[in-house]
């Protein structure tokens, strides 16, 4: 698994972006992924992630802001934000994780920021 995001950048409040992630490594079918995020000093946090099966799961923060999707022919997923707020500065990393199997994947991460 090799995740590569993109999309991350300097946004107004109330702006948008979006975010990309592809897995350029081994693909499996039954995955979960989507998005967390890291400010420093914090514990990582879920923002959005997709399940092989069920439920999308959004972060209270995250939702009626941030739609997350993945196209899994592409092996990609998708975070939109919108009216962003100075609060969703962090560094957000693409996870994957396959089901019945303990450990997630992790990109590199792709730095937000939200300032006037």
């Amino acid at each position: 698994v090799n995740l590569v995001e993109s999309g991350g950048g300097l946004v107004q409040p109330g702006g948008s972006l979006r975010l990309s992630c592809v897995n350029r490594g081994d693909t499996f079918r039954r995955i979960s992924m989507g998005w967390y995020r890291q400010t420093p000093g914090k514990e990582r946090e879920l923002v959005a992630v997709v399940p092989s099966e069920g439920t999308t799961m959004y972060a209270d923060s995250a939702k009626g802001r941030f739609t997350v999707s993945r196209d899994i022919d592409k092996n990609t997923a998708f975070l939109e934000m919108n009216n962003l707020r100075a609060e969703d500065s962090a560094v957000y990393y693409c996870y994957l994780k396959r089901n019945l199997f303990p450990t997630p994947y992790w990109g590199q991460g792709t730095q937000v920021t939200v300032s006037s």
